[in-house]
């Protein structure tokens, strides 16, 4: 291993461009695909991903909140942008920067009409999202002549495609209650196009969904975490390539003797002579309180070092008895040969929470380009 200096996100395009050809290679060649990017393209850097994304040739990108869509289009993305969440006191700057909104409760429909009328644009493009089962966000399966009827009054905006989301479409055991949500959702869409008059495009797959239910992509397909490097199932994570690794530095060493203790509150106390590293990162970086007192480690040299007592604001210590390792060496924390599914795991949480946790003042490193 190298030094790294600092504490650092690396971020490998290398590994991006893998995953978003492996799953692709799981959809037909007709079917469009979407790239979500949302929380800051999970924690890594969502204007350099954005950007790979549609160089690759993505069809769509996906946020979950206006500003995030307009981070977009200032870094000059063109591609359509769809926003999962948007809330009525963006609308004139989601127009402004032709992002195309989920609308998904009768409230956001007709606010959005009324705003798309007062601003005089036409066949604005919009997603009609229905909840299917995952009762989170979404129009109701009888709330399909409501919608009609709204949209019939005007000419200011154009459904460009209905959506679901499958809530386990990652477990076996839920096979039963994916496909009957694949059903609704298919009746539903057959209902609103007689409606219409006209024929948007369907989505309903995420990542785990394109490979456990491919017979349900319809037009287009959408994929999170699994551009990211991790599919929910350890056989689809042997075909992907983790795109962050969080590494820092070994700050300073100790040697503690018996009865000693080590960090806040005295969480941690040695009960014979022991070596610690201190490394420069802690809860403001990402890193949870959770983690700390021997629920999770870190890697020095390829050997497991464990994070004990209490996380701090800026730092970890970890225990690095029997390490043959100086001040100054390398430490992963998660990364390829150590996956961020296994270190979150370790403290009962998922790597989307780990990923996306990791603070703006970590310095990102893009790699292979």
């Amino acid at each position: 291993m190298g030094k790294v200096g600092e504490t650092t996100l690396e971020i490998d395009l290398g590994a991006l461009e893998h995953n978003f050809r492996f799953l692709k290679s799981k959809i037909a060649a007709e079917t469009k695909f979407l790239g979500v990017v949302k929380a800051f393209a999970y924690g890594s850097d969502i204007v350099t991903i954005a950007k790979k994304l549609e160089s690759l040739g993505a069809d769509y990108l996906a946020v979950a909140y206006v500003n995030e869509g307009v981070l977009l289009r200032d870094a000059g993305i063109s591609i359509p942008i769809l926003v999962f969440h948007p809330q009525p006191i963006n609308f004139d700057r989601l127009i402004k920067h032709h992002l195309e909104p989920s609308i998904y409760s009768p409230r956001i429909l007709k606010d959005f009409l009324k705003f798309a009328e007062s601003a005089g644009i036409r066949e604005y493009p919009i997603h009609i999202k229905f909840n299917t089962g995952l009762n989170r966000l979404g129009f109701w399966e009888n709330d399909v002549d409501f919608i009609v009827e709204q949209l019939k009054k005007l000419n200011e905006i154009k459904v460009v495609s209905v959506f679901s989301h499958l809530a386990a479409s990652e477990d076996p055991k839920e096979k039963e209650f994916s496909q009957r949500q694949i059903q609704t959702f298919q009746k539903i869409c057959e209902n609103l196009n007689g409606k219409l008059g006209y024929t948007p495009f369907r989505h309903m797959l995420n990542t785990s969904g394109i490979v456990n239910y491919p017979e349900a992509q319809f037009e287009m397909v959408r994929s999170g975490i699994g551009l990211y490097g991790y599919g929910n199932e350890e056989k689809v994570d042997q075909n992907l390539k983790p795109v962050a690794s969080l590494k820092t530095v070994i700050s300073q060493i100790h040697r503690i003797e018996p009865n000693e203790s080590v960090g806040y509150n005295r969480a941690f106390k040695s009960e014979g002579f022991i070596t610690t590293a201190t490394l420069p990162l802690g809860h403001a970086d990402g890193i949870g309180r959770h983690y700390g007192n021997g629920k999770s480690h870190v890697l020095i040299k390829g050997e497991k070092a464990p994070i004990i007592g209490n996380v701090c604001m800026d730092m970890i210590m970890v225990d690095i008895s029997g390490i043959d390792c100086k001040e100054g060496d390398e430490v992963l924390v998660f990364g390829p040969n150590r996956s961020a599914e296994a270190f979150a795991s370790s403290a009962q949480t998922i790597s989307y929470e780990i990923l996306t946790a990791i603070s703006p003042r970590v310095k990102r490193v893009i790699i292979n380009p």
